[in-house]
């Protein structure tokens, strides 16, 4: 079973100007000769994850972390202002020639999958390899699993709290009664909504209850961030100009070796969205891992995501 790598300090940190109001914090971690890969957090609005350093060979990789707009270690933090996916592809972009790579590795799950892929779509000639994990194609049959109908079947006890946040004449779309909530009035009226949602998805990423982790949504920075952002983007179709985008234009992906890694028992992104991925991308190697849920430090879906980015290093 293979494990994260060893913990590792970056080479090189910094905050990129993006425009808009917005700087972006990045890192560079590894062999700075390496094969360059790029690490894309989920959410949207999850960043500042450490971790994500240690999916990556140091003595193989020249990896890069960052953080988008709104969250993490950017600035200004939580701004919904000038943020849409299409300011976050071109920001990845940015970066990219600000480091003078020519293609790189992109590793995504979750939100990660959705912006990975639509980089990818956007920009196919840049990327040498995909990693995906969690497959997230934003698309209202998945919003509703877990914001309307489906997830609340399995965790009834978390769901109760989530909903009895807002008034019962509002539970019929709870996607827009948090995102009013979260758009309006004081930074404290604000923060109490962002933790009822952010401990939402946190009590159900893992297979198993893992208190770490709830506890770790329910930081206010990060509760604030994640919860803005995601509800954000989720009202507005996560900024894409139709649902099923991403699948419509997996024809320019074909060439571009890929994994894609998804738990069986996801129950923030369900299995379906990764099959129908697959479906229509069978050159894509899909990995169902049978006793896992969302998180990307499940043991089995570690072990894939790692098997990869060393598959993919030795391919080199």
């Amino acid at each position: 079973m293979k494990r994260l790598y060893s913990a590792i300090e970056p080479y090189e940190s910094g905050y990129l100007d993006v425009g808009d109001g917005h700087r972006i914090y990045y890192e560079q971690c590894g062999e700075p000769r390496g094969k360059p890969a790029l690490f894309v957090h989920g959410g949207p609005g999850g960043g500042g994850d450490t971790n994500a350093r240690r999916f990556f060979a140091p003595r193989g990789y020249r990896f890069v972390t960052f953080d988008q707009r709104g969250c993490g270690r950017s600035r200004p933090l939580a701004s919904l202002d000038a943020n849409t996916t299409a300011h976050l592809i071109a920001d990845i972009e940015r970066l990219r020639k600000r480091l003078a790579i020519d293609r790189w590795l992109v590793f995504g799950g979750s939100w990660g999958s959705t912006l990975a892929l639509a980089y990818a779509e956007e920009h196919p000639q840049a990327v040498s390899e995909l990693v995906l994990r969690g497959i997230f194609l934003v698309r209202r049959k998945e919003l509703d699993w877990f914001y309307r109908r489906g997830a609340d079947a399995v965790f009834p006890e978390h769901w109760r709290r989530f909903v009895d946040a807002i008034p019962d004449d509002e539970r019929g779309d709870l996607l827009a009664a948090y995102h009013r909530r979260l758009t309006r009035g004081d930074r404290e009226t604000q923060l109490r909504y962002a933790r009822a949602w952010s401990i939402w998805e946190g009590v159900t990423s893992s297979l198993l209850p893992d208190e770490k982790r709830e506890q770790h949504f329910a930081e206010p920075d990060f509760a604030l961030a994640i919860a803005r952002l995601e509800t954000h983007y989720f009202v507005n179709g996560g900024f894409l100009a139709s649902e099923n985008q991403l699948l419509d234009r997996v024809d320019v992906l074909r060439a571009i070796p890929a994994v894609i890694v998804q738990g069986r028992y996801d129950m923030v992104c369900p299995v379906e969205s990764a099959w129908e991925l697959h479906e229509r991308w069978p050159e894509a190697d899909l990995r169902i891992v049978p006793d896992a849920g969302h998180s990307a430090y499940e043991p089995g879906i570690l072990h894939e995501l790692v098997d990869a980015t060393d598959r993919f290093l030795l391919k080199d």
